[in-house]
């Protein structure tokens, strides 16, 4: 159901949980028709809401449609408030431009109390984001459509409108006088999402349209996370902790199916190097060869190395270097420090030279690269222990940040 009843249930479901709820509005028709009706949900429930506009500078046109935004909210009743971002030229922009609108929002919504951030994303988004990832020849996770509900940077965020179409949005926003903006962008060719849009038009013929195209992406995720279900237990199987690093059974009987045994390197990866980590097809298929010939690899800021039958996956010692924290802090994302805490005192990896400081690291049991990347206290230059190699003096480090391996499968 996507006619006039469906758009307004879909929008109602924002408020179906307790907590303040924003809309992000660009001005575009989409979310433009998102606020309309998170707004007239919003009066229906007798909620309140908020509304959050990136001005991202990158066109003349940028600061009056955030203007119009704020205006369309006032006259509306709806508080709004205008971010402001300026590309510094570096990396790739539409990246650069969505990882900072993400950042700037979550931090906004962080500061405000809001509990939930609305995307308007629709159907047309997921079948354009097929086409532009086909050419990455992907797997399932890399066709599967973009989920409705997630957490980015401490936020939690909501795309109601998945499977309603752009057109639907459009004719909504004309039936209630409400105007909005064209970015010239979308149909700029030097863009991925405007070839995509035009090469969905080219398909039309075969009966390749955008409904047909977000169906088979909702289908490819909930196979996705059937895939992960499977990995999880999969793991409990052939995967064990080892005090930060993870051991994998590369000879498990039964073998792992090939789909399985790539979730579980990813998750694997992903666990001990962030979530960041998430190499493509491509660098995972080399490993295997790469390791049997050189016997350890470094990938995505882990060091995957063989030990005889298993593989050991652990944090890559440059990829720490220089991280410092305070000692009652998270470091690297996943270590948890408990000692006698003071002031002067830093947690810093132990590398090479702190590893010479401590004469027992050996009886410990853990390769030497793995207690190079491992948490240590140090006040300024001395070191003053380094709980994993033998030379605790009170303090002891605890891998707190992803919690068990198995769950974290199922939400990488």
């Amino acid at each position: 159901m996507t006619g006039p009843a469906g758009l307004a249930a879909r929008a109602g479901g924002l408020f179906d949980a307790p907590g303040e709820v924003a809309v992000a509005v660009s001005g575009g028709g989409d979310s433009m028709a998102l606020l309309d009706l998170a707004i007239r949900a919003a009066a229906d429930r007798g909620r309140s809401l908020r509304a959050v506009t990136v001005d991202h500078g990158l066109r003349a046109e940028s600061a009056a449609e955030a203007a119009a935004v704020a205006a369309h909210c006032r006259a509306r009743g709806i508080d709004h408030a205008i971010l402001d971002w300026r590309w510094d030229g570096a990396g790739n922009l539409p990246a650069r431009a969505r990882a900072a609108r993400y950042g700037l929002i979550g931090a906004w919504a962080a500061a405000a109390g809001v509990a939930r951030v609305a995307l308007g994303h629709t159907r047309d988004d997921v079948a354009e984001g097929v086409l532009i990832r086909l050419r990455r020849a992907p797997g399932v996770d890399g066709l599967a459509a973009m989920p409705a509900r997630f957490e980015r940077d401490g936020t939690a965020w909501r795309r109601p409108l998945l499977d309603a179409s752009r057109a639907d949005l459009r004719a909504h926003l004309r039936a209630a006088g409400i105007p909005w903006a064209e970015d010239p962008t979308n149909d700029d060719p030097v863009y991925d999402r405007a070839r995509a849009r035009r090469i969905l038009g080219a398909l039309a013929p075969l009966g390749v349209e955008a409904g047909s195209l977000a169906a088979t992406a909702r289908s490819l995720a909930e196979a996705a996370a059937a895939l992960d279900t499977f990995t999880a237990r999969e793991a409990a199987r052939v995967v064990r902790a080892d005090r930060g690093d993870l051991l994998l059974d590369r000879a498990p009987d039964p073998p792992l199916a090939a789909e399985i045994d790539r979730r579980l390197l990813r998750a694997a990866l992903g666990w001990i190097a962030g979530p960041a980590a998430r190499p493509r097809q491509a660098a995972l298929a080399a490993l295997v060869p790469g390791i049997a010939a050189e016997g350890a690899r470094m990938l995505a800021g882990a060091r995957i190395a063989a030990e005889g039958t298993r593989w050991r996956i652990g944090r890559e010692p440059a990829a720490v270097a220089g991280l410092t924290a305070p000692t009652a802090a998270l470091w690297d994302g996943r270590w948890r420090i408990e000692g006698p805490h003071a002031p002067g005192l830093h947690v810093a990896a132990l590398g090479a030279a702190g590893l010479r400081l401590c004469p027992e690291w050996r009886a410990t049991g853990l390769p030497r690269a793995t207690l190079a990347a491992t948490p240590a206290i140090w006040r300024g230059d001395t070191l003053v222990a380094a709980p994993l190699a033998g030379h605790a003096h009170g303090w002891r480090a605890t891998p707190d940040g992803r919690g068990n391996f198995a769950a974290f499968c199922l939400r990488d």
